[in-house]
């Protein structure tokens, strides 16, 4: 690495900031109508749900070993060229193959969106210190919901036959991202040929990672079962759509009133309390037969949601060194990413013999790997100012 680009803290933050939610909204864009596309690719059920998994699957398998290669050979080329391979993977569905091939497009896209939020996250941790590290976690966590909320919504102006053109012009946008990441400092430091530090095991990490694992349970059955859910309450189209974006806006607007509170608060409680709120409000879904009541109540969880998250991000990363950021991150990113699979893979075969199993079973779960960060964060000094 010959140059460190300059850019301050606050302007590397902004242009992630950007960067993160326009990525975002570019994958949630065409997400809805995505397996009718396959379906008129010639794509079957079976064949759909693989494409589909792909991009999940991509993500558990690369996210630590690129968080490997950030730490040994620096964040930006990396961000760079996940920018760069998420926009050319983006642009091939307006080639005239057939569904099957669209599996190695996902696979690009899933470890490619795995290594931009690895990059990203573990710059936003080096730049800033601990003192301040929840508020600007806070802002790249708001970013990925801001981009979740208008992707889809934005998506309603595109059919299921211009959705190739949709996705290459999010393309485009990922590849002006990548020309950006260029001039932007993420941390890195001049190449050091030495060794990587030794991975600290500390309980920080282990009760981040079990932490994470609760989350990703809870979004995998969402994935799966949350519109089989609404439309089973007989939903329209509209109400499912909005669900979605009714869930993400409370998460942006306090953002960083949840990155105040892991700067200023008791971290472990924060992440505690915000798991179990996620957990408790997944058991009872199942049981409000009002779509109105349903969307409102949403909102309700995203509050506890946008509370916690920036708390256990900043717990995973508390007291690292800085070339052990991304491989932290990258272990977080598959301990969520992982348990998001698993729980989407079963939720459905759970759905179609009671609708209210997979909520439940996975909410006492959930709930069960949260409680673990009881144990592993006892001796963690939670209040971070107080080590300032």
């Amino acid at each position: 690495m010959a140059s460190v680009p300059r850019s301050t803290p606050k302007q590397t933050l902004r242009r992630l900031t950007i960067i993160v939610a326009l990525q975002w909204m570019g994958a949630t864009l065409g997400l809805p109508l995505l397996p009718l596309f396959l379906e008129h690719r010639g794509g079957t059920p079976s064949i759909i749900g693989l494409i589909m998994a792909s991009f999940f699957v991509a993500g558990v398998i690369t996210q630590f070993f690129l968080g490997h290669l950030a730490d040994r050979f620096g964040r930006r080329p990396v961000l760079i060229f996940s920018l760069v391979a998420y926009g050319l993977a983006s642009m091939t569905y307006l080639l005239p193959a057939a569904a099957p091939w669209f599996a190695l497009t996902r696979v690009i896209q899933g470890a490619s969106a795995g290594a931009i939020e690895v990059a990203s996250m573990s710059a936003v941790a080096s730049l800033f210190s601990e003192q301040q590290r929840g508020r600007a976690v806070s802002q790249i966590l708001a970013a990925q919901l801001f981009g979740i909320a208008i992707g889809p919504v934005a998506g309603v102006v595109a059919s299921v036959n211009e959705l190739g053109f949709a996705f290459f012009v999010t393309g485009l946008v990922s590849l002006a991202a990548a020309v950006v990441a260029f001039n932007t400092n993420l941390g890195d430091k001049e190449y050091d040929p030495s060794p990587l530090p030794k991975l600290q095991w500390n309980s920080q990490l282990t009760g981040a990672l079990f932490a994470a694992s609760a989350s990703g349970l809870t979004i995998g059955v969402y994935e799966a079962c949350w519109s089989l859910l609404m439309h089973s309450h007989h939903a329209t189209t509209l109400q499912i759509r909005l669900s979605w974006t009714m869930f993400s806006l409370p998460w942006v607007l306090l953002s960083r009133v949840g990155g105040w509170l892991a700067d200023h608060s008791n971290r472990r409680f924060i992440a505690l309390a915000g798991l179990l709120n996620g957990a408790i409000f997944l058991s009872i879904y199942p049981h409000i037969h009002n779509n109105v009541v349903m969307l409102f109540v949403g909102s309700l969880e995203s509050v506890g949601a946008s509370l916690s998250v920036p708390s256990i991000s900043s717990l995973m990363s508390q007291g690292a060194v800085d070339r052990e950021l991304s491989r932290r991150q990258g272990l977080y990113a598959t301990s969520n990413t992982a348990a998001l699979a698993i729980a989407a893979s079963v939720s459905g075969f759970l759905f179609t013999i009671n609708s209210a199993l997979p909520f439940t079973l996975i909410a006492i779960t959930a709930s069960a790997l949260a409680a673990t960060t009881l144990w592993w964060w006892r001796h963690v000094n939670g209040h971070i100012k107080l080590t300032a």
